[in-house]
């Protein structure tokens, strides 16, 4: 016998999600978790000697980062006395003052800041959070991009969110070199829709710094912690080089945020079977001993990993509460899907929507989800109306306006048309009328005429070459006629020469006026007992039909034939024409098939056909030292004889790389492995072999699935932490050939 209502509900959007029970042993446990050490600290002769569990000697770059910067022993005694529940009391006491709680939280430990707020259960965390918020008034962040990088829609979309309220912008780059024209689209278009609003371009960050320097981004928030040390190992980076980029930036008068989230360190393999909620609370404490004036938190890109846990929405609130706690601004996540249930995604959004955050997103998609290239958007244009009405519903402020549709019209087609001029002023490839008119009603980038993309990057690469700066755009504008709009773009520029955007959880009104934790601070003073899900009710309500045991996903692969055979240690080659493919530690061995179910040995016939097909040589290379793709990348087109590599990592991701460059920028990155076949690997293969060969190569066009990260992360997990076992730190790279031949046509067996 079967029921026919389980039956419906197995069919609605919320189950195309992985429910897992928790898995401690790699990191997979919101909070609480049972390897989490007991606050510590312990101070002989004015140093530190423990902190939370460990002594002096034993610290990690972490532990060493936050004593030196992040600890004032001058408080820690009194507040490291205090007890949990009582300071968790005096969190949502109203006759406690904001002011007195950040003075304590200076002295008091990871360990300790995440066991106070694994005390207060939801609605507490809220009440917390309502008090703790940096800034009076809470505000909103926007993110606009589109699949076809069109500077008209992009200043349209801009001029847009400008419009409706949000304080600050975001763009991000399918493609690098793209990064110019877009920061210069975002600009233009912000300072259209309302003056002040606060612009940024999410690229690799010695760019985004170049681009901040120029005047042409505002804000910069991609300067990411972890609470590991192998994952800052593994990303080429310490506490100490973040701070001194983050000094670089506020020193040139960039507003700097640093970026952290819950579940990062278990998606990157090396959670060291702590709960997520501790390792942010160390990346939080390193990111004010850092000196940020605020962190964009909230899990972010891996909330749907945090969201598969029994506890995860509650842990993300907490590490907001936590940031706010710790006196930092705080850009509260909501911008990457958290789930296919639209439910389950407003719940999870109310905890920052109802007390407010300074910013109650870190990026609202203010074009449709499908054109976001930053992985989609929780919300997104078509839940505008419904965002407008719940603020009303519930009397709240979170950051939007309603605007009449004739007053969008006018300010979209106005932006459109001031990065037409601005186009034309600085002899880069023409906006047309036909982008204008498109841009100005159109719905999506679908409906855009198409440009030609690579004379597009060409002009990227020359704007940057020139030295186009902030004040270019500005006279650019002023001697198309755009008066306004050119005063909006110098105004930005002298904001930058004062640099009073640098107090915390600062934005810019209309009239040029700052507001922030300095000159408009947040004093809320209005408690503390209840109902509390716990024991054995909680464990009956975590039992849900649909929860499956992690561990049952995380076994090795049936071993079959042998796909490639090892030929020994790698050496640089010599010929001008090879393209090194180098696969990461697993592939071919305990991982046989990409997460798309695509067998590994397909894919590198794939990828060597379309190679040879441009007239390059392939070479296929394990490399065993790391399990990060841009790495894997990097180190093969060290050992390519033309300096041109195809990076892999077991399930699928790829990025072309070139020797020169920096190992986080690229040529092209492919993050969407679930929707490639075998003829996008093929693809693949063309383009680097292209780039060996010198020739003139358009990117791979892009491919996007919004709901990948939602239905697929758990597994990513899974398969990542395979990947990253498999690991030899320090091993030399190893040469690779295919064990048995395979026909050279692969049509047959595509995806």
């Amino acid at each position: 016998m079967a029921s026919r209502r389980f039956a419906s509900r197995a069919r609605r959007p919320l189950h195309r999600e992985l429910l897992v029970s928790p898995y401690p042993e790699l990191g997979l446990v919101a909070s609480d978790g049972p390897s989490d050490p007991l606050p510590e600290l312990v101070v002989e002769n004015g140093a530190v000697a423990r902190l939370d569990g460990r002594a002096a000697a034993d610290f990690d770059i972490i532990d060493r980062f936050v004593v030196a910067h992040g600890l004032d022993l001058g408080v820690a005694e009194e507040a490291m006395a205090i007890a949990d529940e009582e300071l968790a009391h005096m969190l949502v006491a109203l006759d406690v003052s904001r002011p007195e709680l950040v003075r304590l939280a200076r002295g008091l430990t990871p360990a300790k800041l995440a066991r106070v707020i694994g005390r207060l259960d939801a609605v507490e965390l809220m009440l917390a959070l309502k008090k703790l918020r940096a800034r009076r008034a809470p505000s909103n962040q926007a993110h606009v991009t589109n699949l076809k990088e069109s500077p008209a829609l992009l200043a349209a979309d801009a001029a847009e969110a400008a419009r409706r309220g949000f304080a600050e912008i975001e763009t991000t780059v399918g493609v690098a070199r793209y990064a110019p024209l877009n920061a210069l689209a975002l600009l233009v278009g912000s300072q259209t829709g309302r003056p002040g609003v606060m612009t940024q371009c999410a690229v690799e960050e010695r760019r985004n710094l170049e681009l901040a320097i120029r005047g042409l981004v505002t804000y910069a928030e991609t300067l990411s912690v972890y609470g590991t040390e192998p994952v800052f190992v593994d990303g080429d980076d310490t506490p100490w080089s973040k701070a001194f980029l983050g000094a670089a930036y506020a020193s040139r008068g960039v507003k700097v945020r640093f970026t952290s989230g819950t579940g990062s360190e278990a998606l990157m393999g090396y959670a060291q079977g702590q709960s997520m909620l501790y390792l942010e609370a160390r990346c939080l404490a390193a990111v004010r001993a850092a000196g940020s004036q605020g962190v964009q938190n909230g899990s972010i890109s891996c909330v749907a990993l945090v969201l598969s846990l029994p506890g995860g929405t509650r842990a993300i609130l907490g590490e907001n509460v936590l940031a706010a706690w710790l006196d930092l601004e705080v850009a509260s996540g909501n911008d990457a899907i958290a789930s296919h249930s639209e439910i389950r995604k407003t719940a999870k959004l109310m905890g920052q929507f109802l007390p407010g955050t300074d910013f109650v997103t870190s990026g609202y998609s203010v074009m449709p989800r499908h054109d976001n290239t930053f992985g989609g958007g929780n919300f997104d244009a078509d839940d505008i109306d419904e965002w407008l009405t719940i603020q009303r519903d519930w009397q709240v402020d979170a950051g939007i306006e309603p605007v009449a549709e004739d007053e969008l019209l006018r300010v979209r087609e106005q932006a459109a048309r001031a990065i037409q001029a601005v186009f034309a002023e600085l002899g880069l490839p023409s906006v047309t009328d036909a982008e204008v008119v498109a841009a100005t009603t159109g719905y999506d980038s679908s409906e855009m005429p198409d440009r030609d993309r690579a004379a597009d990057v060409e002009a990227a690469d020359d704007l940057l070459a020139r030295g186009v700066s902030g004040l270019d755009v500005a006279l650019a504008l002023d001697r198309r006629g755009f008066a306004d709009e050119a005063e909006a773009v110098l105004s930005m520029q002298r904001q930058r020469v004062s640099a009073d955007y640098l107090q915390t959880a600062a934005v810019i009104a209309a009239d040029g006026v700052v507001h922030s934790a300095v000159n408009d601070p947040n004093e809320y003073s209005g408690p503390g007992t209840g109902y509390r899900l716990e024991g054995a009710r909680w464990e009956l309500l975590q039992a849900l039909p649909n929860v499956v045991d992690p561990a049952l996903l995380a076994g090795m692969e049936e071993a079959g034939e042998p796909i490639v055979v090892e030929r020994g240690e790698s050496a640089r080659g010599d010929d001008p024409t090879e393209v090194v493919v180098a696969v990461g530690p697993a592939f071919a061995d305990t991982i046989r098939a990409t997460i798309a179910d695509l067998p590994h040995q397909s894919v590198l016939a794939a990828i060597c056909d379309g190679i040879r097909s441009e007239g390059a040589m392939p070479r296929l290379v394990r490399i065993r030292r790391v399990a990060d793709v841009a790495f894997i990348a990097h180190d093969g087109a060290r050992l390519s004889g033309s300096g041109i590599a195809l990076g892999l990592q077991s399930k699928g991701t790829a990025v072309i790389h070139r020797a020169d460059l920096e190992p986080l920028d690229n040529l092209e990155l492919f993050g969407m492995s679930p929707l490639y076949t075998l003829e996008s690997y093929r693809a693949m293969g063309r383009n680097a072999a292209g780039y060996a060969r010198g020739k003139r190569v358009g990117p791979v066009p892009t491919e996007l699935d919004n709901f990948a990260r939602a239905k697929l992360i758990v597994t990513t997990t899974l398969l990542h932490a395979r990947e990253t076992q498999a690991v030899r730190g320090g091993a030399a790279a190893v040469e690779l050939e295919l064990a048995a031949p395979v026909a050279s046509t692969v049509a047959s067996t595509q995806a």
